[in-house]
């Protein structure tokens, strides 16, 4: 009944997602003898991070670990139309990137919409369901005025009926509190029979007692790490889980005590490597539970502020992130959401004076781009930043034309297959940075290749560098 989440959201949430492949690999065979029901390994933040500080190719990560977890299911964490990037992407984009993963070999993928519009996620549902992988849904959770149980049973019945094979309630900040787990995840049993994961983080303390409170209710999956990379702004330690679970009476996987012991020396290993990454959160935070923000967008601010000199700020900034959440219609603090308000909110800090400075993403978010917010929006900055404009009421990618053609165009000999396309599809020019870093050795050859020859004939192809 555990999902493990070691080499994805545990390293995202606590060293920054900067934990390399090379550190995954000597651990496969262990973990695949766990018997987990699935391992999250790829998505989320770990594609842009693996191009743009990495300098991996995250398919080659993605393959690596598909042949090391020979017996256990594999997951990724997919944000909808946004993919695993910070804005819609065209259909046609979507389409392909699902082919891709389930051509690599992926069991599940648990798609999001960081606004709750279930219109994201229609594309990749389809799309993913007819590759034969199973869907999971998830829905956002957060705390506010507009999100009360029965907006949350509508998203799960809206997912439902676009063909989720189960619901995972993803508690991305650990504001899950246990009487709330109880109750979202009894009713969602209750009224959909349909299996239910729940995800939470330790940033409040919160999350071992809302697991406790759900198993209680019948959830079916718990989400956690191994205990070295839990804990903090990561899941709740798996060995400390299971081990309560086996005392209430749930069935759960016999562990071999050498295996873990192999696998807890490795990733305490692994963490040291990472230090200068590490959010070192040494006890829990309870300003997380007004300022809302989730573990990977914790860790990532700290580290940028950190790098500013400006550590300093990290309280105001705190505080005046439920304010621009609030004035953006209570998002829940997601990719990209998070971003979304996590910059405004320093913007506004460091400025002094709150929206001097708007971001291109919160305009984009207030034309309607990113979905339809959960709550009315401030009318007086959506005057500033619209003027008599109104946002769109449709689909966000309804209105983007095909984008793949354009980017194969764009790209060129920097792209040997799809996946180099999808790369920089997503991830534009630091996509273009990577794919042309990765194949400089084949480029510079064909240059020489060219340039010996080009006083035989004037047509030959121009190779972009």
């Amino acid at each position: 009944m555990f999902v493990d989440t070691t080499l994805r959201d545990a390293h995202q949430s606590l060293l920054a997602t900067r934990m390399r492949t090379e550190d995954m690999v000597p651990a496969l065979e262990a973990l695949d003898s766990l018997g987990f029901h699935s391992m999250e390994v790829w998505g989320g933040a770990t594609f842009d991070v693996a191009v743009r500080f990495l300098e991996e190719d995250p398919w080659e990560r993605l393959r690596k670990i598909r042949e090391g977890l020979k017996n256990t299911n594999i997951q990724m964490l997919l944000r909808g139309q946004n993919l695993v990037g910070y804005r819609n992407y065209a259909d046609d984009v979507v389409e392909l990137f699902v082919k891709k993963v389930a051509e690599y070999g992926l069991d599940i993928i648990r798609v999001f919409d960081a606004l709750n519009d279930v219109r994201n996620l229609e594309k990749s549902i389809e799309t993913a369901k007819k590759c034969g992988i199973h869907v999971q849904g998830a829905i956002s959770y957060t705390v506010s005025p507009v999100h009360t149980l029965e907006y949350y049973l509508k998203v799960a019945e809206e997912m439902i009926e676009r063909g989720v094979d189960s619901l995972c309630i993803k508690d991305m900040a650990g504001l899950l509190t246990p009487k709330v787990a109880y109750q979202l995840v009894k009713t969602l049993k209750e009224r959909f029979d349909i299996p239910v994961e729940v995800h939470s983080h330790c940033t409040t303390g919160l999350a071992p007692m809302s697991y406790l409170a759900a198993l209680d209710a019948g959830a079916d999956f718990l989400d956690t790490a191994l205990s070295p990379l839990a804990s903090g702004t990561s899941q709740p330690p798996f060995e400390i889980i299971h081990h309560v679970a086996r005392e209430y009476g749930k069935k759960v996987q016999e562990t071999d005590e050498k295996t873990l012991k192999f696998l807890i020396d490795h990733f305490e290993k692994v963490r040291a490597k990472y230090r200068e990454y590490d959010v070192n959160m040494k006890t829990v935070d309870p300003r997380i539970i007004f300022s809302q923000i989730p573990g990977g967008m914790y860790s990532n601010l700290l580290k940028q502020l950190r790098e500013q000199n400006m550590e300093h700020l990290m309280e105001k900034v705190l505080k005046e992130v439920p304010r621009v959440q609030k004035d953006l219609g209570y998002p829940p603090l997601v990719t990209p959401t998070s971003q979304i308000v996590g910059v405004q909110a320093l913007l506004n800090v460091i400025t002094g004076e709150r929206y001097s400075k708007i971001t291109n993403e919160v305009r984009n978010y207030l034309k309607g781009l990113y979905g339809r917010p959960p709550g009315p929006v401030n009318e007086e900055l959506l005057k500033k930043v619209l003027g008599n404009e109104r946002p769109i009421d449709v689909r966000p990618a309804d209105i983007l034309e095909p984008e793949l053609e354009k980017a194969r165009k764009e790209v060129g000999h920097l792209a040997e297959r799809d996946e180099d396309i999808l790369i920089y599809a997503i991830l534009g020019e630091v996509g273009k940075k990577f794919l042309r870093k990765k194949y400089e050795k084949r480029l510079k050859v064909d240059f020489e290749y060219i340039e010996g020859i080009s006083e035989f004939t004037d047509d030959l192809p121009v190779y972009p560098v």
